[in-house]
């Protein structure tokens, strides 16, 4: 067995100096949470668990429903959300991830109550999208309609020059109806199918990828049901997790400011991304959490 230089062996040790515990503000679901973090855990690079990073997980299903208070049909989630996000600060986490699409609205008033950085999904996934060859023109979006109201993708992806085409509103109903499914513990065929029905619609209207704008998503349709990249939200915040808390030694972790710019990749964006998204073809790039379709035989 080859023994490692003392060098790399002594990069490895400061890297291991600079790493970050991480926080999940979760719960919302359960079980997406589940999904990010057996998701963050694959994708750390480790082969003990002393590797691997702390992790504070909080998972709290009582915030109440985001969409809901989004709509003005329920209270407003901000206050449970920033007193759990201050309950992982207090707790040691030197990051924040919210594995919750919708909680993202909220995002602002988080980021203002703690002192830690707080990943945004939507952010992670435009550039994660505008690094894929050939860069789409036009996603479609796969949401709840807090988050499409919102326009939370909208925002993150259009200054990239990347369109986000939304369902109908009965297209919306069925995604909606297969979230709750998801979130009642039902991952069957039929809640899969009515998602994928969404996805095909999307698709003949001229989404080139399709964007899973909720948590509960990834459980239930994946690279096999649709022509077209796949961007996966929930393994894109899990990467961005692994990438803020483990930056290689001598990097910072802190993001480049500013507006985003139309060559952005990840490579560009954050040297430390280059450790988070590898390159899987060297003929084409695809970052971790963009699944491609299987070609055919």
């Amino acid at each position: 067995m080859r023994r490692r230089r003392p060098a790399a062996r002594g990069r490895e040790r400061a890297a291991r100096r600079n790493e970050k515990v991480v926080g999940v503000l979760g719960g919302m679901g359960p079980l997406a949470t589940a999904d990010f973090y057996t998701k963050l855990v694959r994708l750390t690079p480790a082969r003990t668990d002393q590797d691997h990073l702390r992790v504070l997980i909080d998972s709290n299903p009582k915030i109440p429903d985001r969409t809901a208070g989004l709509q003005g049909r329920g209270p407003d989630p901000t206050p449970h959300l920033i007193a759990t996000a201050r309950t992982l600060e207090r707790a040691g986490a030197e990051v924040i991830a919210i594995p919750c699409n919708s909680a993202h609205a909220h995002l602002a008033a988080i980021r203002k109550a703690v002192r830690v950085p707080v990943l945004d999904i939507m952010e992670e996934v435009a550039i994660t999208a505008a690094a894929l060859t050939p860069r789409p023109r036009v996603v479609g979006l796969l949401a709840t309609p807090g988050t499409t109201r919102a326009r939370l993708y909208h925002r993150a992806l259009e200054p990239r020059g990347i369109a986000v085409l939304d369902p109908t509103p009965a297209e919306e109903a069925g995604v909606v109806e297969a979230i709750k499914a998801v979130k009642a513990g039902n991952l069957g065929a039929a809640t899969r199918e009515r998602v994928r029905q969404t996805a095909l619609a999307l698709l003949q209207r001229g989404a080139e990828a399709l964007v899973l704008g909720c948590t509960e998503l990834p459980l239930i349709i994946g690279p096999q049901d649709a022509p077209v990249p796949v961007l996966d939200g929930t393994e894109i915040l899990a990467a961005a997790a692994v990438r803020e808390a483990m930056p290689p030694a001598g990097l910072p972790a802190l993001r480049k400011e500013g507006p985003p710019q139309g060559g952005d990749s990840p490579e560009e964006f954050s040297p430390s991304l280059r450790r988070s998204y590898p390159r899987t073809s060297s003929a084409q790039r695809h970052p971790v959490g963009v699944s491609q379709p299987a070609r055919r035989r």
